[in-house]
């Protein structure tokens, strides 16, 4: 991210694939906000986008439920899935509460967001974790940057963010995700946050003010393989890694947008 000094992130619209990932997501989000059930039901829409999101990231780390079985269920406290599911669930709903901090104070919003999906707090949650203190990731096993690093890199993020780029928002919120995941800055539950972030970023942006565009059905119809294989691009720190990355969180939009649409579509037969 160190590409151009005084705008890091829009110097990465350059990188290879990434021009053409931006245009396909703003033409597929420009479509799916031009139905004709959006003019009336819009939060209908958006509630289901976010059931629809917090099922897909909760399948990505590791709770692969059913959709309906979701939808249904009260009791999240069970067992390590259940948690996992009813934490995805919980950040889907506070996200949009966050969006006026974001650009304020993004480390602030991170802290939240790991609180809220933790749920019963002990010392360790709401903040990076310290020398020593484990982390519980079981999808993401690249190097684990040390606490400093970490508060530095956080910081340098967070400056980003408050300082505003050009950059489209596909690539600040990529580049959210990706850090995230890179660093796992939490003692728990970072694949969740860092997908809420990647939603917070691209709903702040004004690319899907609404919220119906939800990256996190895409990155898990992908799968978790796919998801793996790119998220290590961006850990190579290449132009073409850096790029396949970019692209991937594109392409995972559009699927979220075509997630939606198929909302619209049978909102508007009355099957839904």
């Amino acid at each position: 991210m160190s590409t151009h000094a005084s705008d890091p992130l829009a110097a990465l619209g350059s990188l290879p694939g990434v021009a053409d990932a931006v245009d396909s997501v703003r033409k597929a989000v420009d479509r799916v906000y031009g139905h004709r059930v959006m003019r009336r039901r819009s939060n209908e829409i958006s509630s289901e986008a976010a059931l629809r999101g917090a099922r897909g990231s909760a399948a990505l780390s590791g709770a692969d439920w059913a959709l309906e079985e979701v939808r249904r269920r009260t009791d999240f406290g069970a067992d390590p899935e259940a948690r996992t599911v009813g934490a995805a669930l919980r950040l889907g709903a506070e996200a949009g509460q966050l969006l006026s901090i974001w650009r304020q104070s993004p480390l602030r919003v991170l802290a939240r967001l790991h609180l809220v999906a933790a749920g019963d707090p002990d010392d360790s949650v709401g903040r990076p974790r310290l020398d020593g203190e484990k982390v519980d990731e079981p999808l993401i096993e690249g190097p684990m940057p040390t606490p400093a690093e970490v508060a530095g890199r956080l910081d340098g993020l967070a400056e980003l963010i408050v300082a505003g780029s050009g950059a489209p928002a596909l690539v600040t919120s990529s580049v959210v995700h990706g850090e995230l995941l890179a660093l796992r800055p939490f003692t728990s539950y970072n694949g969740l946050v860092a997908r809420a972030a990647e939603r917070i970023a691209l709903v702040g942006s004004g690319l899907d003010p609404k919220a119906i565009c939800p990256a996190e059905v895409g990155h898990a119809e992908q799968g978790r393989a796919a998801y793996l294989a790119a998220f290590e691009g961006y850990l190579s720190g290449t132009p073409e890694g850096v790029g396949a990355w970019i692209a991937h969180c594109g392409r995972s939009v559009e699927l979220g947008v075509r997630e939606s649409t198929a909302v619209c579509e049978a909102l508007q037969r009355g099957a839904a």
